[in-house]
């Protein structure tokens, strides 16, 4: 006998005092039975302000460690834990490497200020809290990095190079990537770590040329960490929840073509807004979680042997949360 896991999803969440909590990218069916939808960021916070024990969280790994962190008291479940490509791109040894990097070519390890991405692991964030840093989002990366500058120390950015370029050219600072050319930290401002998106690494310069040229006036968006020759001609660059408002504040009629994630690009509105790539930018780990899984892991609460529970170490919990604190307390 099969099962229909949207009413039993919904029965499960009416019984058990849990949150079913869904990042913008996930599956339409999955996305649709949230109950809190948002940014990664953004979901971690509301988490916390939410009056129920239990989290069952849909997106990827460094998400619900997230929320553990800065809710530690939360359980904390994930139908899959999935894992972001970007985060997995760095860990501890290679913030070590990187630190040691830019000791080696003369910078004092005082004298660096590390500030990770949120798509970064939580072991991460607390390596970058040891140092006196700080977290930052696609939405505030601009202002963090601008209040890092004031310490007068240079800023290792870790681990999108992308967003890390990207809010340097706004601000008319100098940035290298270690291991990409010479990189001299002396040199730059902003010291980047050679990691990425792979969704947004697909939105090329010829995707934006075929889009002005097939519908002349249509407007380019694109989130901060696309390509930074990308970032430099599309007409708005901004993060998942500042491209929905963009989109969504156009007038009807204006054409538009969005980098970034395919799910997000389809619910955004029903005419005129295009996804900027000749394939489908899915991203494949947002994506794994299906409803099966939902069922799954609501069921294994109500059963008492909850799967899939997000751990984080009280040491780990203690800086990588002084870190989002010192995010959090810039205004």
């Amino acid at each position: 006998m099969s099962i229909d896991y949207r009413a039993e999803i919904k029965r499960l969440k009416e019984a058990l005092d849990v949150t079913v909590v869904a990042h913008y990218y996930q599956r339409d069916e999955v996305f649709e039975m949230a109950d809190i939808t948002g940014d990664s960021l953004e979901l971690a916070r509301r988490c916390k302000a939410d009056k129920n024990p239990w989290v069952v969280f849909a997106g990827v790994g460094f998400m619900g460690q997230s929320v553990k962190v800065i809710a530690p008291e939360k359980r904390v479940l994930m139908p899959k834990i999935a894992c972001c490509a970007m985060a997995r791109m760095i860990d501890g040894s290679y913030f070590d490497e990187s630190v040691e990097y830019m000791v080696k070519h003369g910078v004092a390890k005082e004298n660096i200020l590390p500030i990770t991405y949120i798509n970064s692991d939580a072991s991460v964030k607390a390596k970058v809290g040891e140092m006196g840093g700080m977290v930052c989002t696609s939405s505030n990366a601009y202002k963090i990095i601008e209040k890092g500058l004031e310490s007068g120390k240079k800023i290792l950015f870790v681990p999108d190079r992308c967003l890390g370029q990207n809010f340097a050219n706004s601000m008319g600072l100098k940035s290298c990537v270690i291991g990409v050319g010479e990189c001299d930290p002396k040199e730059a401002d902003v010291i980047c770590f050679n990691g990425f998106c792979s969704v947004h690494q697909l939105f090329t310069v010829e995707d934006v040329a075929f889009y002005r040229n097939k519908y002349p006036g249509i407007k380019i968006a694109v989130h901060p960490e696309c390509d930074t020759e990308v970032v430099k001609i599309a007409d708005f660059v901004g993060s998942t929840s500042q491209l929905i408002k963009y989109v969504n504040d156009l007038d009807p009629e204006q054409k538009v073509a969005v980098g970034t994630e395919y799910n997000l690009v389809h619910r955004m509105r029903e005419k005129n807004t295009y996804v900027l790539s000749s394939t489908k930018p899915e991203c494949p780990t947002m994506n794994e979680t299906t409803l099966e899984d939902l069922y799954l892991t609501l069921k294994s609460i109500e059963d008492g042997n909850p799967i899939n529970e997000i751990v984080v170490d009280p040491h780990t919990v203690k800086y990588a949360s002084l870190a989002l604190e010192r995010m959090l307390a810039i205004k």
